[in-house]
Parts: C-alpha cells; structure tokens; sequence
C-alpha cells in the first residue's frame, strides 16, 4: 500500500503552461502519474506535450477526466484561490508546492477545505511521492526506491538526503512526504503519523522536524501513546539563535518551546530515537528492527 497517493491517482495540473508547472508535469508523467489534465486560464482547448487536454478551470478538468488529485504550481498571489478552486470540485487531495502564501489567506483557505473534507497538502512543500507508483509534486523520483519506511518532513531538502541514505543502503520506502515548514499548513506530522501506523506495508517511519513552533513536540506526545512502529527522527536548526529565522517561515525561536533542544527532549521522552545528522538515519534503524 502507500499513503494519500497511489496508482488509482488522477492528477490535474494547475499552472501547468509555467515554467515550474511545465517542468514537473514532465517528470511527474515521466515517474508514471497519471497527469489526466492540466489548467491554465485562457488556454483551454490546448494540450500539452500533445498529450495531456489544457483547460481553463479546474471544474471543467474534474468533469471530463475525473481527476482525484490536484497539485499547484502558480505565483503566491493567486495560491489560495487555486486551493479554493481545487477543493470545491470534490477532488480529495490538493497538494501547493506554491511558497510564500500569506498566512492570513490560509486561515480562510484551511476552514475551507475542512468544510468541504479536502486534505491539502503544504503550502510551501515538495510534495510526495509512493515509489514505483505515484509523485505528485517536485521529490527526484531517482533518488526512491519501492519499500517500508515511511518519511515525513518539514524540510524540503533534508527530505532528499535521508530519502538518497535510505535508497543508498537498501532501505526503500512505503511514501515519502514534504509537508512544508510555513506557520499554517493542511498537513501535520500527526495527519500522516496516523496514516503510516494504519498503512500494513509501512514498517517504520522516519521524522524530520526543524525549529520553530511546537508541531514536533506534539507528535512526539501522539507517537508516545498511538504509535507501535519504530519512529526514528531529526531536527533541523540545532544551531539557530533565539529569534532567528531558519530557512522556512515557520522556522524562528520564540521563548523556548521552538528550540531544538526542547524538540529533540521531547522526541527522547516519547521513545523517538534521534538522529545527530541525517547519515545516522540507517544504523538508528537498524538499532530499533
């Protein structure tokens, strides 16, 4: 099995004429999604790669391929009415590479979705990806292999190099997921905390946090009462000062609940075995088969 994407995944591509949406449309049908259809306002009727039908809202792509999965790749100015759009055809999973959305468009934007039972995820993420069935987003297909461990991760890029150690020494995975680092996102760790312990073929699951908010220290409380699987984790930020920014928006130290330190404790408390850099990832679970 895998989480949230599959080979059923119907994707619908929105911006898909830029230069971004372009792009990933080529790697993603090229990993073997099945990108059904793709929007771009004013150029409906057109097709691309001569393949894939363009048309000019989302509503129209849904009605006549029966898209499941919309993915985002348009400017932050007009993000949030994408989601908008995406979400209020039915389609049951929107992901928003898009970075820079404000958060005070994703307040309105998650009621939204709540009310119509659409997960998001992102804002501000690379996506994910089942290996050997479906991507959805920007995660190098190369660098996965088909397996049972489960990734989730704030940080786009420690995403790929503990993805390339697992890949590297064997370990392939159930789904990988880039769940963004912005103040507000669709999609936490303990969405998809749940979704691995539930999943049969996911065996272990791998978290990588970073500074700033408290969204680890919950996980690490849901892992330490709802988890059976080993859980093995990273955070990012160990040497950010207070009050610093650290890459993503919602990355900054604010008092001491968003200090690396107050984060890995946390993990420590709940039985997470912590990683000192991303290479430690394969002995550590090694350590907890």
């Amino acid at each position: 099995m895998s989480v949230f994407i599959d080979k059923t995944t119907k994707l619908v591509v929105q911006g898909i004429t830029g230069r971004d949406g372009s792009f990933h449309t080529e790697q993603m049908r090229e990993y073997g999604t099945n990108v059904v259809a793709g929007v771009t306002p004013g150029k409906g009727g057109q097709r691309f790669a001569n393949a894939v039908p363009i048309y000019d809202t989302v509503a129209e792509a849904v009605s006549d391929t029966g898209a499941n999965t919309a993915v985002i790749y348009v400017p932050a100015r007009f993000a949030v009415d994408a989601i908008y759009e995406a979400a209020d055809t039915g389609v049951h999973l929107v992901v928003c590479i898009t970075e820079g959305v404000p958060v005070l468009d994703m307040t309105r934007a998650l009621l939204f979705l709540a009310e119509r039972g659409t997960r998001l995820i992102g804002p501000n993420c690379p996506g994910l990806i089942s290996p050997g069935k479906a991507k959805v987003g920007i995660i190098p297909g190369q660098i996965c292999r088909e397996g049972r461990i489960g990734v989730v991760s704030r940080s786009g890029t420690l995403t790929y190099e503990i993805i390339h150690q697992l890949s590297s020494h064997g370990y392939g995975q159930s789904t990988c997921i880039g769940i963004g680092g912005d103040p507000l996102i669709g999609t936490n760790f303990i969405d998809c905390l749940e979704a691995f312990e539930a999943d049969p073929e996911t065996e272990a699951i791998v978290m990588i946090g970073e500074i700033g908010g408290t969204d680890e220290q919950q996980a690490a409380e849901y892992v330490a009462t709802h988890v059976s699987k080993p859980v093995v984790g990273f955070i990012a930020g160990q040497t950010a000062p207070p009050g610093r920014r650290m890459g993503h928006a919602g990355a900054i130290i604010s008092g001491s609940s968003g200090t690396a330190k107050e984060k890995i404790a946390a993990f420590e408390r709940a039985g997470i075995e912590v990683m000192k850099r991303p290479a430690d990832v394969v002995a550590l679970l090694e350590k907890r088969s």
